[in-house]
C-alpha cells in the first residue's frame, strides 16, 4: 500500500531524499513529488544483504519502529535505550539522537533468513561524527545530521516506505 512519504536512499550518491504523495483522483494511486534532498552516510563496507557483512542492504524496506522521541539531539543509544549524551564523552561511533529501525519488504532479499535487514538492526540514525557525513562511513546504517533527523522523525509514521537503490 502506498504511503504519504517516501524516503530514498542512493547509495552511489551518500544522498537521500523525502518524497511527499497526493492521492490521484481520490484512489490508492499516489504521485509523489520532492520535498527535500539530505547528505547521508552509509556502509563503509559497501553493499550487501547478509547478516554479519557490516554493508548497507538494497531494497524496499519500512519504518517499523521509532525510538527516541524527545531526546536532546546528541543523545547516545545503547540496545535502542538512551545511556548518556555526546557531550558527556561518550564515543562519536555512536548511535544517536532518534533511531528509525528498518525491515525489509522482499523475502529473500531483505526479509527472512541470513538477510533479514530487521534483524540485522539496520537503523536510519544520528551519529557523533556529523564530519564523517557524505561518505560511507557506517557499519550498514545510514546516518543523518541530527538537523535532518529530527523533523523527519517527527514527520513519518512508522510504516513510512524506505527504498535503499546503489544508484
Amino acid at each position: 500500500m502506498p504511503t504519504r512519504h517516501v524516503f530514498t536512499v542512493r547509495i552511489a550518491t551518500q544522498r537521500a531524499a523525502l518524497f511527499e504523495g497526493s492521492s490521484i483522483a481520490g484512489g490508492a494511486d499516489r504521485r509523489y513529488r520532492l520535498v527535500r534532498e539530505f547528505v547521508c552516510s552509509t556502509s563503509k563496507f559497501g553493499i550487501g544483504q547478509i547478516a554479519g557483512s557490516n554493508c548497507t542492504p538494497l531494497g524496499l524496506h519500512r519504518i517499523a519502529e521509532k525510538h527516541g522521541a524527545g531526546a536532546e539531539p546528541g543523545t547516545v543509544f545503547k540496545a535502542r535505550k538512551p545511556i548518556g549524551n555526546l557531550r558527556d564523552g561518550l564515543p562519536l561511533a555512536s548511535i544517536t539522537t532518534r533511531i528509525l529501525w528498518l525491515d525489509g519488504l522482499d523475502p529473500g532479499f531483505n526479509r527472512g533468513g541470513d538477510v533479514d535487514t530487521f534483524q540485522r538492526y539496520i537503523y536510519i540514525h544520528g551519529f557523533g561524527d556529523q564530519a564523517s557525513l557524505g561518505r560511507p562511513a557506517s557499519h550498514g546504517c545510514i546516518h543523518l545530521a541530527d538537523a535532518d533527523l529530527v523533523p523527519l522523525f517527527d514527520l513519518l509514521p512508522v510504516e513510512t516506505l524506505v527504498w535503499i537503490a546503489e544508484k
